[in-house]
This record gives C-alpha cells, structure tokens and sequence, in this order.
C-alpha cells in the first residue's frame, strides 16, 4: 500500500507539473469594440488562439473587449504603460502628442486606399517612427482602409457643401483636414458615434466602412463618400503592443513565439484582413438604399489640393517639435508607392 501511494504521489506532482506548463502564463488584452467586431473575431481573437497553440499551452491570452476591464478608450495606452493591461489594441490618435511620428501615415494623400499597402510601407520605414514606442513594446502598428464620409442628411459634390457641417474624426490631422474644408470637426472614440448621430451632435463622420455594421452605422446615415477610384480621406493609425516590462520578463522560448506572431511577420495579413472587412459595411450601406458617392476625377483633385495643406500644416508642426516631418513624409509616400505600384 506505502508503494501505491507513492506512485500515486508522483503521478499528482507530474499531473500538477504539466498544468502549470500549459499555462505558465496568462496576459490580458484589452481593446474598445465589441466582442462581434471585425477586429476582435478576425485578428485579435485569433492572434490569441494561435500564440497559445504554438506555445503549447504555455501562454493563455485572455481578451477583454469593449472596455470590460474599465475606463474609456483614450485611457488605453496608459493602461498597457503603466501595466494595468498586459496587450492592448487601441487607435494612436485618441492619446494626441505621444505618437507624433506615427500620424505621418493617417495623413491624407500619404495614405490612399489600401490597408495592406500602408501597412507594409510602416513595415519598410518603422527605424523612422521606433521612438514612439520607446515606452512599450510594439507588436504591429497598422492602419484601416481609410476614411470615407458618412453623411446623416445625403450626399455632398463639392468641399464647399461640407460647410458647416460637423463631423467626428478619430485623430488631430483629421480634425485639421475637416477645418480645411470648411467643417467643424468633433472628436470622439468610435463608440460614442452611434448616439451622437441619433442626436444630432454629428452631421457625419470620418470612419471607414468596416466600423458601419457593428455600430450600426448605415441606419444612421443616408450617403458615405469616397474619392475617385475608392480614394480615402486619410486614415487612423492603430497600436496593437504589449507592456514593455511583461514582455521582458518572459522567458527566451515565449518571448520568440511573441516576435514570430508581431511586426513584418502579421502586417500583409493584418491589411489584406482589414482591406476585406471594408465590404460587409460596404454592402450594409447599400442594403439600406443609401448610396456609396465616388466623387469624379476633378472634384477629388480638389480634396487633394486642401488635404496637401494639411500635410504641409503637419510638417511645421513635426518641424517645431524638432522632428524633420518632411523626410517623414517624403519617406512614407515612397514606401506607400513602392508596394501600391
């Protein structure tokens, strides 16, 4: 009897022994959208299974979305610096000033169209923006599709038919290009848009098609507008990273399952994804009878004309803060053409 329970004494210690490597350590995630959101099901979520499959268990990646660990959306990089979140995906611009590098690629005409081909050129130019992030640890810095304008009363043809109105713009370069135009922009993290909509605290706003479904976004507007050829009026730049000091207190093994699934690694997927998550919204915007307006050739040379006075306004600024923003710009704008050509 005295050797079976010693057998079964070591069978306990080697069952307890494998539970504590199949989860040797749990990180939270953080973000602000839905659970049913395009980026929580179809990049954060499986991000997470994939870490914990090639780790074997070792690493569980619990995710938190819609703000259920608390407080609000711009509070979010505070949270993963200061480690009250172990990963975070959040937007650059609702923390203004601490990424000021980074905005070179949300600023209109430097960012087009596409997601994937922004998202490689960050890829080719990130020694340019590193110091950034000098405060965490980066695990891929990205973009959306970019901005159409959704319109709660129709469709517009001209800049001067924005006028007056107010719109809601996720960052400060695009709060800039909305004064350019005549408009009054309103800054506001994406959840907040639906009600300030059904209110009217908004005549429209800046977001790309892919947040249309989950907010629901199509039944509160009656027109979104593009540029010629799908052309976007700048984009937002988003963080997905991780607490500097968490990160470097893995062990060498869990820290290279880390970096095999971050940066250069993820970015074509992470574009491609955000790129085709643009069509649902798309679709739900036609499904309500509203249009989708491509502004013609002339009228988006127009756009570009008042977007490049934006960018000239954001090279002064870099300029100020002892930043060259002319090579950053002229730098992304050659990235940008290498991989759209």
């Amino acid at each position: 009897m005295s050797k079976l329970r010693t057998l079964f004494a070591i069978a306990v210690l080697a069952a307890s022994a494998n539970g504590v490597a199949a989860q040797e350590v749990t990180l939270t995630m953080s973000h602000f959208l839905s659970p049913n959101s395009a980026p929580h099901k179809d990049f954060l979520q499986p991000w997470a299974d994939r870490i914990a499959e090639e780790s074997d268990g070792r690493i569980k990646v619990e995710i938190f979305p819609a703000m259920s660990m608390g407080g609000a959306p711009p509070e979010l990089y505070r949270q993963l610096r200061d480690g009250a979140a172990d990963i975070v995906w959040t937007v650059t611009g609702y923390t203004p000033g601490v990424f000021p590098r980074s905005e070179v690629f949300e600023l209109p005409t430097v960012h087009t169209n596409s997601a994937e081909t922004t998202d490689l050129a960050i890829q080719d130019t990130f020694d340019l923006i590193a110091e950034d992030y000098k405060d965490i640890h980066p695990l891929l810095v990205h973009v959306n599709a970019g901005n159409a304008i959704h319109l709660v009363d129709g469709c517009v043809d001209t800049v001067a038919d924005l006028e007056g109105k107010k719109l809601r713009t996720p960052t400060r370069t695009g709060g800039w290009l909305i004064e350019a135009w005549g408009a009054e922009p309103v800054g506001m993290p994406v959840p907040e848009l639906p009600q300030a909509l059904s209110r009217g605290a908004v005549d429209g706003a800046l977001i790309p098609f892919e947040i249309v479904p989950p907010l629901g976004v199509h039944e509160l507007t009656k027109c979104s507008v593009t540029g010629a050829e799908n052309q976007r009026f700048g984009t937002a730049v988003f963080l997905f990273a991780m607490n500097k000091e968490r990160y470097e207190s893995l062990p060498d093994d869990l820290k290279a399952i880390i970096d095999n699934n971050s940066g250069a690694a993820i970015a074509d997927d992470a574009g491609v994804l955000w790129d085709q998550i643009e069509v649902p919204g798309e679709e739900a915007q036609k499904g309500t009878g509203s249009p989708i307006h491509a502004l013609d050739a002339e009228t988006t040379a127009e756009f570009d004309r008042i977007a490049e006075t934006v960018v000239q306004r954001w090279i002064a600024d870099m300029d100020a803060k002892g930043i060259d923003g002319a090579t950053l710009v002229d730098t992304a704008r050659e990235a940008v053409a290498r991989h759209g050509s």
